[in-house]
């Protein structure tokens, strides 16, 4: 029963790592529907509380985040040097996925107008920041990125994890860090540690984040769950309409619109067929 446990826990790791590398992909929501939330945000809480107990269950699914972040950045270091503005379609399509998602947990809270004021203020916040941020694509390693950007980005990507619909990753594109973070992680991949010093400084600036709020976006869910939800639509939106600006006006010789037209498809399919297993995962449990 131990071994089904752990091995069930890296498998959620798994598609945890995945929604946190890809961006339209919420972990929070992934948390949720693995059974896996509850869990993770007490111990983000306060990790130090029964610490033996905290390790032992986050281990596999470390393991298995590990596992999916290796295969997640070599497939997608890979797509941005050779087809980077259908990659970025393809981000648009792994968002787009995921819309019907939130807008449906958004619609269980019912509405209020001052709803559309928390949805529209996320919307404009989300479309500025995609708008003066830079490129989701590949950059010359971490030096595309200064230390204070890195840190600000790491702890604002924790405080985004353990938000229901947000898409970590996202909001480093947003941040325009994704690139050189991808670069980095792929140069640790080939034991280049010269990017260690930079990629720990946004580990721990994010780790920090996630500890931060996990307990005051609980509470915030829990007691305003529709303007909450409102806002993470809002934010998605914006996200989405930003990203599509960011790859419209990218410049790639090699872009056919069959190519990005087929990559945007692809985009979506994954992300309503990621929904559909996480949902059969947690029947399953």
């Amino acid at each position: 029963m131990k071994a089904k446990k752990f091995l069930y826990r890296a498998l959620c790791g798994f598609f945890l790592g995945l929604s946190i590398f890809a961006p339209g992909f919420s972990g929070s929501v992934v948390a949720i529907i693995t059974g896996v939330y509850g869990d993770l945000v007490r111990i983000a809480s306060n990790p130090f509380k029964q610490f033996k107990r905290n390790l032992l269950f986050c281990l596999p699914l470390g393991i298995g985040a590990a596992a999916s972040g290796v295969l997640f950045v070599l497939v997608f270091r890979y797509l941005f040097a050779n087809h980077e503005k259908a990659t970025g379609l393809l981000f648009v399509g792994l968002i787009s996925g995921n819309l019907h998602a939130v807008f449906s947990r958004a619609k269980k809270c019912g509405f209020r107008w001052h709803y559309l004021l928390g949805a529209a203020a996320a919307f404009a916040g989300a479309l500025a920041f995609a708008l003066l941020g830079g490129s989701a694509g590949p950059a010359q390693g971490m030096q595309a990125a200064s230390l204070p950007v890195l840190g600000i980005s790491g702890f604002l990507a924790g405080v985004a994890a353990p938000i229901p619909g947000m898409s970590v990753s996202m909001v480093l594109i947003l941040c325009g860090v994704y690139g050189p973070l991808l670069s980095a992680a792929h140069a640790l991949l080939r034991l280049d540690f010269g990017y260690l010093l930079p990629f720990g400084l946004f580990a721990l600036c994010a780790a920090a984040g996630v500890v931060l709020a996990a307990r005051l976006i609980k509470l915030v869910f829990e007691r305003w769950p529709g303007f909450a939800n409102s806002m993470v639509l809002g934010f998605l939106v914006g996200s989405l309409a930003g990203i599509l600006a960011q790859s419209l006006r990218m410049r790639d010789g090699g872009f056919t619109w069959l190519l990005g037209g087929a990559m945007l498809a692809a985009g979506a399919g994954i992300s309503l067929l990621f929904v559909a297993l996480g949902k059969t995962m947690q029947k399953a449990k």
